[in-house]
């Protein structure tokens, strides 16, 4: 898929977070600074939450406490920082695997997925060391990863293909599909 789409869903959106979703590198962190700064919205990047309550590296806490602690850790800060609103939240790769959390990114926010070829995220990654779901072969670990999440995103209300993309055009699209779904809750 190339570009955008509007993913139809029942129900009407609550439009005060803007919250990205999407696989590792696919522009969740750049993207929604730039769209916080057009927005006038805070800037909430989930896994820099995570960090500052627990006081050590995403890293540490897989290699330390397991992805299961993690997990967990990441339903309760997703769960604190939805109490505000007025927010462009970027998610780590994996929030979306808990039930829990989808539905509660649907019920405060509107959720823009970010894609990407395979080939692009192995790219963008290749020099990253500070990634725990990539320890081993990053390529194999990628396309696993890749593979297992592939229907994990869907829920969005819209995704952005960003494999060719700048940070600027992706930003667009999203708003446009952002300012459109707001504009329907109002209306």
């Amino acid at each position: 898929m190339s570009g955008d789409e509007i993913q139809p869903k029942t129900g009407s959106a609550n439009t005060g977070n803007l919250i990205l979703v999407g696989m590792m590198a696919t522009g969740k962190s750049s993207v929604g600074a730039l769209l916080a700064e057009e927005l006038g919205y805070e800037l909430v990047d989930l896994d820099h939450a995570i960090i500052r309550k627990e006081g050590r590296s995403v890293s540490d806490i897989f290699a330390e406490e397991g992805e299961e602690y993690f997990r967990a850790l990441e339903t309760e800060v997703l769960r604190e920082t939805l109490r505000s609103s007025g927010q462009v939240i970027s998610t780590g790769g994996g929030a979306v695997l808990a039930p829990v959390n989808r539905d509660l990114m649907l019920e405060n926010g509107i959720v823009a997925a970010l894609s990407a070829t395979a080939e692009a995220i192995i790219s963008r990654v290749a020099e990253d060391n500070n990634r725990p779901l990539l320890a081993g072969n990053t390529e194999d670990r990628v396309r696993r990863i890749m593979e297992e999440r592939k229907d994990a995103y869907s829920f969005a209300h819209c995704t952005v293909d960003t494999t060719s993309l700048t940070t600027a055009q992706v930003c667009h699209h999203v708003l446009m599909h952002y300012r459109v779904l707001a504009f329907k809750h109002v209306g």
